[in-house]
Parts: structure tokens; sequence; C-alpha cells
């Protein structure tokens, strides 16, 4: 029997070649070639735009870099042997980096600060209890997270001022929403109630009054997820499928109540944000199980021309906070994801890793 599939399978190599032509060699890689593959992520602008931070395993375990938007060496910035460490972002004004890590595998990540001179804090050292980043604040002076300290069932909502590192509780939350989006103004939440995996309800918390509002009255299996505040505060960006088979960009004016559709495709959007200072909306979607993304310029109302890869597609990109630099992660199925910086003023492209 192993002789007739040997045949069959040779004939079947010899069938498919064209005639004259020799059998296409396939390179092969070793295993050991396999493991050696690097895995690099993430990309926050330093603030002056010079640097990139980036996990990488390039030490046999997940640590924070630097990388020279320039295409220099790569810097390591921690140097965990045994507990993998993962880059949230440089702060606003300096070189110092926020990173999450567990402990032993536990899952119950902390959230660490990096000063210049290498020396580490643990920020959230609540023992038993998991923190997670979410987001920086529109002053620049303090930065917001999520743990449940309080009761391991449920997040509740921190800002935490980065001159003495004193935390307080901004939203404390008992009924089991996920916290989505604060506003600018730190006046506004967003409070997504679960219902199943298929429908959710979305909630507009005003922190002042306390007044909550409905925003997805529907029947159904209907999905809701805040994308953004626009800078005045007054408009909220959404996701959802209402009446539709794919997820679509919304809009909703605070002030008038009023709804508008903003993008809609034959395929799910998976998000949607703004640059800093709202030049550029970028939205990306799952069009036929791959990331397709998109960029308007607002101030111009045309689409960014992305530069080609023959060695992959664009996975992500994020904008620096000038709007003058993009990091691009690139890589596909065949490839390795690479990260790349594209000057939007001069339209260089440069190569960060390989």
């Amino acid at each position: 029997m192993k002789k007739i599939l040997i045949v069959l399978l040779l004939f079947a190599m010899f069938a498919c070649t064209p005639q004259g032509e020799k059998p296409r060699e396939v390179k092969q890689y070793t295993i050991e070639q396999f493991y050696k593959n690097v895995n690099v992520f993430g990309g926050s602008f330093s603030p002056d735009e010079s640097l990139l931070l980036v996990t990488s395993n390039e030490t046999g375990i997940y640590n924070a870099f630097a990388l020279a938007v320039d295409g220099g060496e790569p810097i390591q910035l921690t140097n965990s042997t045994d507990e993998s460490i993962f880059a949230i972002s440089y702060f606003p004004e300096d070189d110092r980096i926020l990173y999450v890590s567990d402990q032993g595998g536990n899952e119950i990540n902390h959230i660490y600060l990096r000063n210049e001179d290498g020396s580490v804090i643990d920020l959230t050292p609540y023992e038993g209890a998991r923190s997670q980043f979410a987001g920086w604040s529109r002053d620049k002076q303090s930065f917001f997270y999520l743990s449940n300290k309080r009761d391991p069932r449920f997040l509740d909502l921190y800002e935490m001022e980065i001159n003495h590192f004193e935390n307080k509780m901004i939203y404390e939350n008992t009924e089991g929403f996920n916290v989505g989006l604060i506003s600018h103004n730190k006046k506004y939440l967003v409070l997504i109630k679960p219902i199943t995996t298929n429908n959710n309800e979305m909630y507009l918390l005003d922190l002042e009054s306390k007044e909550m509002k409905h925003l997805s009255d529907h029947e159904g299996d209907v999905q809701y997820s805040a994308m953004d505040f626009s800078l005045d505060d007054k408009i909220l960006y959404y996701l959802t499928d209402e009446g539709s088979e794919f997820r679509y960009f919304m809009q909703y004016n605070m002030e008038t109540e009023e709804r508008e559709k903003i993008l809609e495709t034959n395929w799910d959007v998976w998000y949607a944000y703004h640059s800093y200072n709202e030049k550029y909306r970028v939205v990306g979607i799952n069009e036929d199980a791959k990331t397709k993304i998109q960029i308007f310029n607002l101030e111009t109302s045309k689409d960014v021309e992305f530069p080609e890869f023959e060695t992959g597609e664009i996975t992500s990109v994020s904008i620096s906070r000038s709007e003058k630099l993009m990091r691009l992660s690139v890589g596909g199925s065949k490839s390795p994801t690479n990260l790349y910086v594209y000057s939007f003023e001069s339209g260089d492209l440069t190569q960060l890793t390989n």
C-alpha cells in the first residue's frame, strides 16, 4: 500500500509540473530556525519622537526595548529572565516608561514604572489584584487604570497622577459593567453591560451629576462598543451591528442626541480612532479574515495612500502625537511581522526590524 501511495504522489507532482520544467524548490527551515524567530510588537513614540517603545522576545523572554526611528540599533530597557514584560507607553513628557508583568505566569498583572536610571517601581502593588492600563489623561498629568483590588469580581476605574503617584477611584463598579471609555475632560464615562456573547447595552455616565443615560435601546441581539470621543467631548464615536449583518462606525452627538452613520462596508469594522489632534481617522476593517486599514485625512477629506510591501500587509498602525510620523506593523501568513516608521511629510519609510 505504501508503494502505491508513493507512486501516486510522484505522479501527481509530475502531472502538476509544466512539461520541460523542473519542480519548484521549496526552501526548508529547521525547527531551530523557527524557534529563533523574534516576535516584536507595540510602538509608543517617545515625547521627542526619536524612539519607539516595543516589546520583544529577542532575549528568550519578553522585555521592553527602544527602537530608534532612524533605524539604529535597539536599546534594551528591561532585563527580566523569568517574568515576561510587556511595554505600555512612554510618559507624555519624559523617557520614563510604563509596562505590565505578572508573577510566575499567574496572569495577575501589575503596572510598573521604569525610571530613566533603570530603577523600577510597582505602581499597583495590590496582592492578588490585577491592574490594566486604561490610557493617559489629556492634560498629561495622570493615567487611568482598572483594578479589582476592592472586589475580585469587578474592575473599578482609578486615576493616578504622575508627580507623586497618588491615585483615586473614578468609578466604583458594583454592577458588573465593562468600563469602555472616559472623555478628555474626565466628565463622561461609557459603560457596557454584557447580556450574552452577542448582545450588550451601552450607557453614558456623567461622573459629576451621576446621571446615567441609556444609549442602546434595541430589540434582539445587538453589540455596541465605544471607540473615541471628539476633542471637544461633544461627539461619542462607537461601533454597532444594529440592523445589520456587519458592524459599522457611528457617531452620537451628546448635546442634540442625534446619530449619524460614518462608515459601513460589507465586512465588520473592527476599530476606529483619531490621531492626537484629530488630523487623521484610522479605521480597521476585517476584510475576508484580513485586517484592512484605512486612514482619512480629515483636513483634506482624502484617504492617505500607504506604501506598498512585497513581504506582507499592514496589520496595525499608530500615529505620533505631532501627527508627523506613523508606526506600521507589516506581516502575513508567509512572513514574520516587521516594524516600519513612515513620515507623512517626506514620504520616507524606515524599516526598524528584520
